[in-house]
């Protein structure tokens, strides 16, 4: 625990408040605080956003959503440890829409530098500009945050909670703080007696805000240990709520077909079939499309198809090979962004050997497994909202502006997100259901949308183009010059949000691009955005997506240019920029025995990414069974600095490998008439349990800083696999889906 020692020494003073009936106890103070959102009830109390005690036990309002990725147990964990409660005796809930909630840690991932080179000062800086979340309402769930939010925030709650507890049974039996103890949701007395904590709610509502020390790493019971997972019991029982499990008094149901050329309007449409079904009782126009309102889900499904309407087309190019041509024209002006330009990349070395590769990814969707749910009711005094959203003061707002309310009469009620990966960040879909309940005020109604309109009305992640130019010299790489052409999600989405698009230097385009960690002397990588009106957003690891395999893939091939082992090749360079980033290449060597040499019929590739502070190597390994290709095994290292729990951080890793291999072998989103051609999971294949390897996870914790776990495990696997399958077959692939250069297993 000692590597953690500087993340520890950190503190924020931490206040408790109270009401009659319980005491609430967490937030840390930084200026003034932002107004607690909760509604306290009988016998409740609520002063504060996170955590309430009250005499049924202890409730955590969580302000990240859960959407698969574990955050509730281990946000738990972190207040459980301090107040000294189990996992058990805590209900965990999604935090009502509110400033409250701000996401600490996105400002500082916005700062410039490659994140690996992150000096103290910066950190610090980092975490002291957390608070302008505060001002911007970023209630947000996103760029794998959660945990670097947090770790300080939810140990402080915890601990200034038990100290003031303890104070006010302290109070209460004539003795000093320092002889009581905790343990399991009880104050203990030097006699040996317990005080339910529930008990002494109202007692410590007199009690001072007491600062209280946090507790020394290794008397830690639940953090750094395999959690119980909060969520599982629901989700393997079907009795966890998602939005499209929200069933309410009096309900309607409601679908929604909108222009299927992206961002074109509609010119008219005729629902006089639709109308004559029995169930349907309205379809609402929408602007660009329409939504059916009916007695069931599928009615509304069925009716939205007998609709006849007349679309206007996309502001896009129609085919895909037209598009990608757009794409290229990007190159032709100036880069938006160089953030690195180490040496001289225009002179070639002497005795230099220069080679250069194109490579190109296609479009991808999210897929999430739950499709785009909302459920709405606008009454005379506000409206309601339940949906799983990663962004619910956004979707407050947006809710507020379409209904013409004040946001404080908006609700939203988070729920389980059926999968997220950046999808649920947006607001369409919010927005249409608001527009739906308008239609029909007083009446709640969960409006779904089918497959097939989900896959074909994503925000997309950009396809996107590179061209690398590198030299190698006595076996090392001393020069690359990488230039990448995409779309910007960062400036379509600050649009969409406020109107106004992102301006200067884009890094987020640039991610996973120019801060891999590698000592190479004439280092330049530059951005291109590309003014295409592909309606586009932040996908799982968003530009690291195509960037690691852009970048890893012309590595790989710099590696067999120069006659070098490419985990080695790898490795000299990576030693003398960034120790950690050894470390995990060293530790996938060893795990997955490489030695650089495979049998006939058996392929390996090796990757490796820097993203979100973690750096992850993987080794893919490939067999031929009789011509088919199956992704045999699959090793993966990390170092994430702390890993507050150990299972959930493999099971991450496990997930991110997983959406980045099939995205890799089958993902491919493409355009004909300015239509999506892809409609539903036959169109958009996915790794299957049959054809998923066998995987070994090793976490390191030697990292400085706390990196993500969500997001880290997704941009190597697309290059690991790409260089398993050359080792395999000598075959070269620079643009997915490789299920359209080799027999994969399907």
């Amino acid at each position: 625990m000692a590597s953690i020692s500087k993340i520890l020494r950190r503190t924020f003073l931490i206040g408790s408040v109270a009401v009659v009936g319980g005491v609430a106890f967490g937030v840390y103070k930084v200026r003034s605080p932002a107004p607690n959102p909760l509604k306290p009830g009988q016998g409740q109390a609520a002063l504060n956003p996170f955590v309430m005690i009250d005499q049924n036990g202890v409730t955590l309002f969580a302000p990240r959503a859960e959407m698969g990725q574990g955050v509730q147990t281990t946000w738990a964990a972190l207040i459980a440890e301090e107040l000294d409660v189990e996992l058990d005796q805590v209900t965990v809930l999604h935090g009502p829409a509110a400033a409250a909630y701000y996401n600490s840690a996105f400002v500082a991932d916005g700062l410039p530098g490659k994140g690996y080179d992150t000096s103290d000062f910066m950190h610090n800086l980092g975490e002291a500009l957390g608070v302008i979340g505060k001002s911007l309402s970023l209630h947000a769930t996103g760029g794998s945050t959660s945990m670097k939010d947090g770790f300080i925030r939810m140990r402080e709650a915890g601990a200034s909670a038990r100290e003031t507890l303890k104070q006010a049974a302290a109070d209460q039996l004539g003795v000093s703080r320092d002889q009581l103890k905790t343990q399991a949701g009880h104050v203990i007395t030097p006699d040996g007696s317990k005080i339910p904590y529930g008990e002494l709610a109202v007692a410590a509502a007199s009690v001072d805000p007491i600062e209280a020390e946090l507790r020394d790493p290794t008397t830690w019971t639940k953090l750094g240990q395999n959690l119980p997972r909060l969520d599982m019991v629901g989700k393997a029982t079907g009795t966890a709520d998602f939005a499209i499990d929200v069933r309410l008094p009096g309900m309607k149901f409601a679908t929604v077909r909108r222009n299927p050329k992206l961002g074109g309007g509609m010119v008219s449409f005729d629902g006089k079939e639709a109308k004559t079904l029995p169930g349907v009782e309205k379809i609402v126009d929408l602007g660009d499309g329409i939504a059916v309102i009916a007695t069931n889900t599928w009615l509304a499904i069925q009716a939205a198809e007998a609709v006849e309407i007349e679309w206007e087309d996309a502001p896009y190019p129609p085919e895909t090979d037209a598009i990608f041509q757009t794409l290229a024209k990007a190159f032709d002006g100036s880069p938006n962004s160089t953030m690195r330009d180490d040496g001289d990349v225009d002179t070639l070395p002497d005795g230099a050997t220069e080679f250069s590769a194109d490579y190109s990814v296609p479009f991808l969707a999210h897929a999430t497994m739950e499709p785009m749910t909302a459920v709405a009711q606008l009454n005379s005094d506000g409206l309601q909202v339940w949906t799983g959203t990663q962004t619910p003061t956004f979707a407050q707002s947006r809710a507020a502006y379409v209904t013409g309310l004040e946001t404080e009469q908006v609700e939203i009620n988070t729920t389980y997100l059926g999968g997220g990966f950046g999808r649920r960040l947006e607001l369409d879909f919010v927005e249409v259901a608001v527009k739906v309940a308008m239609a029909m005020p007083g009446t709640p109604i969960l409006t779904t949308w089918s497959r097939e309109e989900d896959m074909r009305h994503d925000y997309y992640r950009p396809g996107a183009i590179a061209r690398m130019r590198g030299a190698i010299k006595d076996g090392k790489a001393v020069l690359m010059d990488g230039h990448l052409a995409t779309q910007s999600p960062t400036q379509q989405a600050m649009e969409r949000i406020t109107g106004m698009a992102g301006a200067g230097p884009d890094k987020v385009l640039v991610e996973g691009f120019f801060n891999q960690p590698y000592a190479i002397p004439n280092y330049r990588m530059s951005g291109y955005i590309s003014d295409l009106k592909i309606p586009v957003g932040f996908w799982r690891s968003v530009g690291n997506s195509h960037n690691a395999f852009f970048h890893d893939t012309f590595m790989d091939e710099m590696a067999h240019a120069a006659g070098r082992d490419p985990l080695e090749f790898r490795l000299e360079m990576a030693r003398p920029e960034w120790d950690v980033a050894a470390r995990v290449l060293e530790t996938v060597r060893d795990m997955s025995g490489w030695t650089g040499k495979t049998p006939d019929g058996v392929g390996r590739g090796v990757a490796f990414a820097y993203s979100f502070g973690t750096p992850v190597a993987q080794v893919i390994e490939v067999v031929d069974e009789d011509g088919t290709i199956r992704i045999n095994k699959a090793w993966i290292a990390c170092d994430m600095g702390l890993a507050l729990d150990p299972g959930t951080v493999k099971a991450q890793m496990f997930g991110g490998m997983m959406y980045g291999l099939s995205a890799a072998s089958f993902g491919e989103i493409t355009f004909a008439d300015g239509e999506v051609e892809q409609f539903n999971f036959p169109d958009y294949d996915a790794v299957r349990m049959h054809t998923a390897p066998q995987v070994d996870i090793q976490i390191l914790e030697t990292n400085r800083f706390m990196g993500g776990a969500g997001e880290p495990g997704t941009p190597p696997a697309a290059p690991a696999l790409g260089n398993a399958l050359f080792d395999l077959t000598g075959k070269r692939a620079r643009t997915l889906p490789l299920n359209q250069h080799f027999d994969l297993l399907v």
